[in-house]
């Protein structure tokens, strides 16, 4: 574990992309420089900023006039809140709004917003004019650690979660801890499930020091600068050893392949927000590991416990509503993008911090574990 910073004093991490590499700034109020960094790296750049109403009402304003303090010119492009906006008609929608902007190759797109945002921002921003560059400017815990690192973008399909995008990796990110703050407590407790992640797929010593200042980190102390930077210093070095999840990038979805399938299963809904999808998911990975015979059941429980401590879900029962059929969440399995020639690849574990890419996951194993835990 690395020493804590002091309260106030931004870190910058570096994703190493060789001549496309980029900082990510870290810490409270780094927001009030963004039109300074974009200047410094865009000079003359115009800026199209895209976001959602929930997030414009609390941080428009200020990022448009960090923007102007830089000479920045920007527009706006607002879109709904949700993750119903990752879809066809808003991406076409966002699409032409840039271009009517007048945005040209050398200006810039900001991602304003949480994941939601900047996937599609990012994949606006990687199509219109055959690639523009953009900066993200996650406004929540969860995209501040994971989805606003690494160049993933899309929207949905009706087939399911992120199946339509493209690797495009953004110029800078510039994480404001204190708009966090004005997140609810439920959208905080699911990024949570992020950082917990990191622990649990390849830092155990990281696990533990959550286990002990979970808190603080909730509380807005500067456990919560430290936790992210730790985040994104793991992902940002996966990230430089495999840009394009073709090994071991595919570690990042511990928890992803049975939460994708649920969260899709639920609408994307208000049911099931992606980090609670992601807990299921996770904890899920566990048992299946179990199953296995690759882990011991204490193992699984110290995880559950956690994951509970912080108030996310950890068994399918706990979603309203209930979750979709065994089928029904097979079916969209099979739709995961780790599927390879129709068989299916799981991110499984030999105990805390030690995740592993398992290949050729028999179908018949995976439905009689799914029938056991919807009973």
């Amino acid at each position: 574990m690395t020493a804590q910073p002091r309260a106030g004093e931004p870190i910058v991490v570096e994703v190493a992309l060789g001549n496309r590499a980029y900082e990510i700034v870290i810490g409270r109020g780094v927001l009030g420089s963004l039109g300074a960094r974009i200047k410094a790296l865009r000079p003359g750049a115009r800026t199209a900023i895209i976001t959602d109403e929930a997030v414009a009402k609390h941080h428009l304003a200020a990022a448009e006039a960090s923007l102007a303090e830089g000479g920045v010119a920007s527009s706006r492009i607002v879109v709904a809140q949700g993750e119903g906006s990752k879809n066809y008609a808003t991406f076409e929608r966002v699409c032409e709004e840039i271009i009517a902007a007048r945005i040209e190759r050398n200006d810039l797109v900001v991602a304003l917003g949480g994941g939601v945002i900047g996937d599609l921002a990012g994949f606006a921003a990687a199509c219109v004019r055959r690639g523009l560059d953009f900066v993200q400017v996650p406004t929540t815990l969860l995209a501040q650690v994971d989805s606003s690192v690494g160049g993933k973008t899309g929207i949905n399909s009706r087939h399911g979660k992120n199946l339509i995008g493209a690797f495009h990796q953004p110029i800078l990110v510039v994480a404001d801890t204190a708009l966090l703050d004005t997140l609810p407590a439920r959208e905080f407790r699911a990024g949570y499930a992020e950082v917990a992640k990191y622990g649990l797929l390849g830092d155990a010593a990281f696990f533990s020091w959550l286990e002990a200042n979970w808190q603080d980190v909730f509380a807005g102390k500067p456990a919560r600068e430290h936790a992210i930077a730790v985040c994104c210093r793991a992902k940002a070095a996966i990230v430089a050893r495999d840009e394009r999840e073709t090994g071991e990038r595919a570690l990042l979805n511990l928890g992803h392949t049975f939460g994708h399938a649920l969260e899709a299963g639920c609408g994307f809904s208000q049911r099931l927000l992606h980090g609670e999808a992601i807990s299921l998911g996770m904890v899920m990975a566990f048992d299946f590991s179990v199953r296995k015979g690759l882990i011991g059941r204490a193992k699984v429980e110290r995880a559950r416990a956690h994951l509970a401590a912080v108030g996310l879900p950890t068994h399918v029962s706990e979603v309203p509503g209930g979750v979709p059929g065994v089928d029904a969440l097979m079916d969209l399995i099979a739709q995961d993008k780790k599927v390879k020639r129709g068989t299916l690849t799981f991110i499984l574990v030999r105990g805390i911090g030690q995740a592993f890419v398992e290949n050729n996951v028999d179908p018949v194993e995976v439905r009689s574990f799914l029938a056991e835990q919807l009973v």
